[in-house]
């Protein structure tokens, strides 16, 4: 079954604009910069943060969301953290006070 699509000539237009001002000199867009891919952390690297942050392994999981078993997983080089789970342990290294707060 085919979807339709519907045309909306109003946004359009508006697009068509938004690009001749941005040829024109007029309009400048927004440029983000995207922060770099997150390294492995090591075991003693992720217990240091969870002392710093004066947690006992449950409450730490409860910070990032993850299981107890996780993280002692994790100090004891037994699994690698990756993804979101190393993206939050970096945001923990540099600036836990995001954590803290509820």
């Amino acid at each position: 079954m085919k979807k339709e699509v519907q045309f909306n000539e109003a946004e359009l237009i508006g697009s068509m604009r938004e690009a001749l001002g941005h040829a024109r000199g007029k309009l400048t867009l927004k440029t983000t910069q995207v922060p770099i891919r997150t390294r492995a952390m090591s075991p003693a690297t992720i217990a240091r943060i969870r002392r710093k942050l004066k947690a006992s392994t449950p409450v730490f999981a409860a910070y990032l969301n993850v299981t107890p078993d996780t993280v002692r997983s994790w100090e004891k080089n037994r699994r690698q953290p990756s993804g979101p789970a190393l993206r939050l342990l970096q945001i923990a290294e540099k600036r836990p006070e995001i954590l803290l707060a509820s």
